[in-house]
């Protein structure tokens, strides 16, 4: 595989059984798209087991020029292998969450989705920073019209103000990269990684990067395009905007915003931590008055959101991890809520709370899986939300109490809205003579749930299988901002110096 440009070649097949798919019957579209997404599925598990866990840090890079000083430049560390095998493990679901929901403009739908996936990987594998702009930004195209054309009542709505929202904060973004190529004078990522920039500029440019992010996780108070884009959506549209688009953010931070800013960064963490921290408490109220499945979930994403950037944001190795962990079990777990109201709602066309109960009665299956799914967002141990979320609180409280005990109440708020809804759908008696005569789990639902399930559990169980390949990537982040850090509970407990007062003696480091 040295040889062969592996990451083209998976960019490429999504990319081809997209135009298959548009010159094909709806039949066979679902076949083409299908077999696509189990293909580069099947690719991207090649990527991760030759992947050499504490080798060279960019791998299978692959560079050609294109014009000018743009370049088509394409490497991944450890941190994209994960999300790339994330985005390619989600995708056959969603074709087969749409297998029967979908019954216009079919071919359209499947190319859509087929395009989408090309540019989702694409921002993980872009060495130049133009393409990654590119593919970052290209994304929201196929998303604004799976969510304005297959959606619910309000879906024109609810695709302009994700469509709106996402743009404008990325337009600042562009600006910055601008600058900071002409200051560099280098499109290419891993150059642009230990470059020094000024301090003065640094928090100008931290902060048009933060605009883009923040609404892309999305952070409080950007956060309200999110909902109404997640109940307009069709189910598949919903897992993978909750499963991938809104990871993106958060890569954004790990591979711009805290290496290339790291004195913005640390200047700037009290915007990161208040911000989050009135997320996890205020969006979990808000989730738990909610009588709508799909915003509910909706809101606790924003909350579980707010515990990646914490974690990100917290400056040591225990704070990134877990919140890298927790971008990955969010994008398994919530994925799989939505796939569990979809299922529902394909039999009852609801929503809506007070409609179901008592289903365990009559859907055991489900309400297992349902019940899985959960406990894992609510961080139930043993299974992937518990260990994010518990490196990252660890993380919260060594860099400052006071963060990681506000953080700590969106575990217990957490399992007061998760538990509480299920309890109202599959506990008590059934509301509705329609409720109590659903049918249980076809084998195509099963089958798109049970391997979600499986994954959360390995991620619960033996989470090293996926933090052993970002280990030397967290290292190599540590080292370069280690010269910002700020002042931690730990180090004053301690009576420790901190980094921050020798910002001069390591400014040099990784050149």
């Amino acid at each position: 595989m040295a040889d062969f440009p592996i990451l083209s070649a998976i960019l490429a097949l999504p990319l081809l059984g997209a135009v298959a798919c548009l010159v094909a019957g709806a039949g066979t579209a679902r076949w083409i798209a299908l077999a696509t997404t189990l293909a580069t599925f099947a690719l991207s598990i090649g990527l991760w087991a030759t992947f050499e866990i504490g080798g060279a840090q960019w791998q299978f890079a692959e560079n050609a020029n294109l014009f000018g000083d743009f370049s088509w430049a394409l490497g991944i560390d450890g941190i994209a292998l994960m999300l790339i095998v994330l985005t390619a493990f989600l995708m056959p679901i969603c074709i087969g969450a749409s297998w029967t929901a979908i019954t216009e403009r079919v071919q359209e739908y499947m190319a859509a989705f087929l395009f989408m996936e090309t540019l989702m990987l694409g921002v993980f594998m872009a060495q130049d920073i133009f393409l990654f702009y590119i593919f970052f930004e290209a994304g929201l195209i196929p998303m604004y019209l799976i969510i304005g054309i297959w959606g619910g009542k309000d879906r024109i709505y609810a695709a302009y103000k994700f469509f709106l929202y996402t743009l404008l904060g990325s337009v600042l973004m562009l600006i910055a990269m601008l600058w900071m190529v002409n200051h560099a004078g280098t499109t290419f990522i891993p150059e642009l990684l230990v470059t020094d920039f000024p301090p003065e500029a640094q928090t100008w440019l931290w902060l048009a990067f933060f605009a883009s992010f923040a609404v892309k996780m999305p952070m409080w108070p950007v956060h309200t395009w999110l909902p109404d884009a997640h109940v307009q959506a069709p189910t598949a549209g919903s897992v993978i905007l909750a499963g991938v688009l809104l990871k993106m953010g958060g890569y954004g931070f790990v591979r711009f915003s805290l290496p290339m800013f790291p004195e913005a960064s640390a200047q700037l963490i009290w915007v990161i931590f208040g911000l989050s921290m009135v997320a996890v408490v205020y969006t979990s109220l808000v989730a738990l008055v909610q009588q709508d499945m799909k915003k509910l979930i909706a809101y606790s994403s924003v909350a579980h959101m707010a515990f990646v950037t914490i974690g990100l944001f917290a400056f040591n190795r225990q704070g990134i991890e877990g919140g890298l962990i927790v971008m990955l079990s969010h994008g398994l777990v919530s994925g799989a809520l939505f796939l569990c109201v979809g299922v529902v709602y394909d039999r009852l066309h609801t929503r809506d709370i007070d409609r179901y109960g008592g289903l365990s009665n009559n859907m055991p299956a489900y309400s297992l899986l349902f019940l899985v799914f959960t406990m894992a967002a609510v961080g139930l141990p043993g299974t992937s939300g518990f260990v994010g979320e518990f490196l990252s609180l660890v993380g919260a409280y060594e860099i400052n109490s006071w963060v990681g005990a506000v953080a700590t109440t969106g575990i217990i708020l957490g399992a007061a809205y998760m538990l509480w809804l299920y309890w109202r759908i599959s506990f008590g008696t059934a509301r509705t003579a329609e409720a109590a005569a659903l049918p249980d789990l076809s084998k195509r639902e099963l089958a798109l749930l049970a391997p979600i399930a499986a994954a959360v559990f390995w991620m619960g169980i033996y989470p090293e299988s996926f933090m052993a390949p970002m280990r030397q990537d967290v290292s190599v982040l540590l080292a370069r901002i280690e010269r910002a850090a700020p002042e931690s509970d730990a180090r004053v407990t301690r009576g420790e110096p901190t980094q921050a007062a020798e910002p001069h003696a390591a400014a040099g480091e990784g050149h």
